[in-house]
């Protein structure tokens, strides 16, 4: 008479043991996903980095081309400076943990840019003041889950979900990553708040860049106007070059000194 009763405790408990492995296996794939995202974003920047690159803004009627160059040191500090055309030259954007600045030469004069101009086009483009400045808020504002696995030029390619925290002070509703196993980023997908895509960021040409494999190219996309997209294209990079910490100034960004 014991044994049905003993047939349901073991079924109970063997409901039990499968939630709570598959809860764990759940958990360890969220921080996996986490690390993922982390070290490739790493990967990307090195500890320092000084690149040139061409951005190319291109319209149905025009297109525009400015050559920018950057300095970047650990995840939370870069400084853009425009070199070229000469009537662009010398604009600049520096950015210090979540806050960001722009220089004018013309009007000599440094703007602070509240945090509800950071989702804004830089310079016209498609890139906007958090695009281009690689900022911490995809790390510390979403939760990653790797949704499924391709494959790259032989390599295994992660598909990664990335959902806002609640009270997160962000403005997509989701972005969807494409990371290498070699963690190089191959693309970044931006959706509103009903998962409708905005655009995307593709990252293209990888050869050996600053002594590693890296992307030459990057191409941000929108989603509904095809012929409407930027390009950024590298020309120089090197990786964990010494930079003092008076270069991620304001004076720095007013008054520059290389």
């Amino acid at each position: 008479m014991k044994k049905p009763r003993m047939t349901k405790k073991i079924i109970l408990f063997l409901w039990l043991f499968i939630f709570l492995f598959w809860s764990l296996v759940a958990d360890v794939k969220a921080q996996d996903a986490q690390t993922l995202v982390e070290d490739s974003f790493n990967y990307m920047r090195g500890e320092t980095s000084v690149s040139t690159v061409v951005m190319t803004i291109h319209r149905p009627d025009w297109q525009r081309t400015m050559t920018i160059k950057a300095w970047t040191k650990g995840q939370e500090d870069s400084i853009f400076r425009i070199i070229s055309p000469p009537k662009d030259h010398g604009n600049g954007t520096l950015k210090r943990g979540r806050e960001m600045w722009t220089y004018n030469p013309k009007v000599n004069r440094v703007i602070k840019i509240p945090p509800s101009m950071m989702s804004q086009a830089w310079m016209g483009s498609d890139f906007s003041n958090n695009d281009l400045s690689k900022t911490e808020s995809l790390i510390e504002d979403y939760t990653h889950t790797v949704i499924g696995t391709e494959t790259h030029e032989g390599g295994k390619v992660y598909i990664i979900k990335s959902m806002p925290k609640p009270e997160a002070p962000v403005v997509w509703g989701m972005q969807k990553l494409k990371i290498r196993e070699d963690h190089i980023f191959l693309a970044q997908e931006f959706y509103d708040e009903d998962f409708k895509l905005v655009k995307s960021l593709n990252f293209l040409e990888i050869r050996m860049l600053g002594g590693k494999l890296y992307p030459g190219v990057m191409k941000m996309q929108k989603a509904d106007i095809k012929d409407e997209y930027t390009v950024l294209e590298y020309k120089e990079l090197v990786f964990d070059k010494d930079m003092p910490d008076r270069l991620f100034t304001l004076s720095s960004l007013k008054n520059p000194t290389r």
